[in-house]
């Protein structure tokens, strides 16, 4: 028991990076080290396979640290009733702050309260106790008029505006980011008076947002959303220093709003950098660094709708990498939320998330846990540095309003968004149960029966930060599949024709499976026979031969004589750079291994397959 040595610590040799690499290498046999086991990210930085521990860190604190993260849950029904009635359900489920989320706004996807007086915020808020919570306004571009809403509402309830914790989150730049209209010297004028009237009423804030979510959702990388992060916060503190705040009481009119997708390591190294970043502004501008407040939301971005049970592991995940990268406030969306308005049990399941990671792990009892890690701090060092370096580019063009105003940062988040798709097409980023484990037969769960808002945001292509989600080239495809199902009686089939032994080509015909399935395609896998092969052209079905490289080399000359014979297009697995050229030759048209167009090969196959339906008088 006192023995400060004990011989158990020495039963293990000294470990040396050089004798991993040597272990290493002897697996790799030779295959390209960075190839195999460094990854990159969309801003071109590389992630290592091992890192050792940094002695020289220190901690990077958030606004809140020492408890845990606001619990905040989105009010978002466009019934008042319905809302008042989900927003206690929330609170007394353990929520301990709301997200007021108005009609018209980005995030509401075409729901979102629709309170036009007062006495409508305050039916929807109806049972709340607003000085036991925490608020944020999630505002449609532009609008004040909530803000006054929620300032009036408080009076009325004779609360005590310095003893709130009211996020009033006015975004002057949403209105540029829709495409909406660009007149940002009218929208700053206008956030910038209701601030000062704000303030003098007795509201502490903040009262400005950067939301971050827009460049998130239009496909930008990490470091690109940390550089529009802080040249909306620079042009905000400019903006209300000519209104005659001082710089230290201007920092703390803001708030940021961080979304949070499934990576994890590039999650905690973005709100670190976050931190890290905006203390260098701090600095440059004469303050003592302060840590900001950052409201954290999954993302949107990464949510499916199909087999959307997953996206409550992809939640799981964001909520973790928000809670120990030390966000203030951590909302969780629904894992029904690309399918509509979430019901009570999707939001119950939403709010537990954190609640769980809270009290079952803990999280929040240590403050950076990361700080030290060797992976962690590199990749926030790097990130930091990448992102600082976009942010004056953004500087060089003449700020951010400028730089939106020009097209030039939609541009380059443009071009990072077509990589990314590029990516999941190719399935490189594979997407479970959407690209990856496709389930034909699964239930979709319930939402609401309300309609969204059939709300149109203007969309200027030179201005616009359009939001997408990853998961809708395959989704666009499976719905095309249920579409022809429903016409037709039939779901589209696709016949596997294997060649050679099962256990030459076991995992390539299951690869091929996947990639189908995927597509929404009904697949079938029969054994290479003459005749059967010959029967697809009857039978309407798309047609792939699987097997092994050698065995294609072997039977193919065989068979060159049916795939001459058939007026369809064929499809083979396997990568066409590595295969006998023949092959093409005698009649195999496309092709699908690891690291094709996923998507284009779908789409093509649909699209014969809608020739053939159409050459039968089977119209989907």
């Amino acid at each position: 028991m006192g023995n400060s040595d004990p011989s158990f610590t020495n039963t293990f040799p000294a470990a040396f990076e050089a004798d991993w690499r040597k272990r290493v290498d002897a697996v790799l046999k030779g295959a390209d080290f960075d190839k195999k086991l460094v990854s990159r990210t969309f801003d071109n930085l590389n992630i290592g396979p091992l890192y050792g521990r940094k002695s020289a860190s220190h901690l990077i604190a958030g606004a809140s640290a020492g408890r845990p993260w606001r619990v905040m849950v989105r009010v978002d029904h466009p019934a008042i009733e319905d809302a008042a009635k989900l927003a206690i359900a929330d609170l007394e489920g353990g929520a301990d702050a709301l997200a007021l989320v108005f009609a018209g706004g980005r995030s509401a996807r075409g729901y979102g309260l629709t309170c036009k007086t007062v006495a409508d915020l305050d039916g929807a808020l109806e049972g709340v106790r607003l000085d036991l919570i925490d608020i944020r306004l999630d505002l449609a571009p532009g609008d004040t008029t909530a803000v006054q809403m929620m300032a009036a509402l408080v009076k009325s309830r004779k609360l005590d505006p310095s003893q709130l914790r009211v996020d009033f989150s006015m975004d002057s730049v949403a209105a540029v980011l829709t495409g909406a209209g660009n007149n940002w010297g009218e929208a700053r004028d206008k956030a910038c008076a209701v601030v000062q009237s704000l303030t003098k009423e007795g509201f502490k804030g903040p009262f400005l947002s950067i939301d971050m979510r827009p460049y998130h959702e239009a496909g930008a990388s990490e470091g690109q959303e940390l550089a529009a992060a802080l040249a909306q916060g620079v042009l905000y503190l400019r903006a209300l220093e000519t209104q005659g705040l001082t710089l230290a009481a201007a920092r703390d009119c803001l708030s940021f709003v961080m979304p949070f997708d499934g990576d994890q390591f590039l999650g905690v190294a973005k709100v670190r950098a976050l931190r890290m970043l905006w203390q260098k502004i701090d600095v440059a501008c004469g303050l003592i660094p302060k840590p900001i407040l950052i409201h954290a939301e999954t993302s949107w971005r990464m949510m499916t709708k199909r087999d959307s049970y997953v996206n409550i592991l992809r939640s799981t995940v964001a909520a973790f990498a928000a809670g120990i990268g030390g966000a203030d406030s951590v909302t969780v969306l629904p894992f029904t939320q690309a399918l509509g308005l979430p019901d009570e049990q999707a939001r119950r399941l939403a709010r537990n998330t954190s609640i769980v990671l809270q009290e079952e792990a803990n999280l929040w009892r240590v403050i950076d846990p990361t700080a030290g890690a060797g992976g962690f701090e590199a990749i926030t060092e790097e990130l930091s540095a990448k992102a600082w370096e976009l942010f004056q580019d953004i500087e060089r063009e003449g700020g951010l309003v400028e730089s939106l105003a020009k097209g030039l940062l939609q541009a380059r988040i443009g071009e990072t968004h077509t990589a990314r798709m590029r990516a999941i097409s190719t399935r490189k980023e594979p997407i479970t149960g959407t690209s990856e484990f496709a389930n034909l037969t699964e239930i979709t769960p319930t939402v609401l029966d309300i309609e969204p808002a059939r709300t149109a945001l203007h969309r200027d292509a030179n201005q616009a930060l359009v939001s997408h989600r990853v998961s809708e080239p395959f989704e666009r495809l499976r719905d095309h599949a249920d579409a022809v199902s429903t016409a037709t009686g039939k779901r589209p089939h696709v016949r596997l024709f294997t060649v050679g032994p099962l256990a030459d080509h076991a995992l390539r015909l299951a690869f091929t499976q996947n990639v189908f399935v995927a597509g929404g395609f009904e697949v079938e896998v029969t054994p290479y026979k003459h005749d059967s092969f010959l029967l697809q052209q009857k039978e309407l079905a798309i047609v792939c031969i699987v097997g092994s490289d050698s065995a294609y080399t072997e039977h193919m000359t065989a068979i060159a004589h049916d795939l001459a014979a058939s007026s369809g297009t064929i499809w083979l697995a396997g990568n066409p750079s590595k295969l006998d050229t023949t092959l093409q030759a005698d009649g195999v048209a496309r092709f699908v291994f690891a690291g094709c167009d996923v998507v284009a090969e779908l789409s093509l196959a649909h699209g014969v397959l809608a020739e053939i339906n159409k050459s039968n008088r089977i119209v989907p």
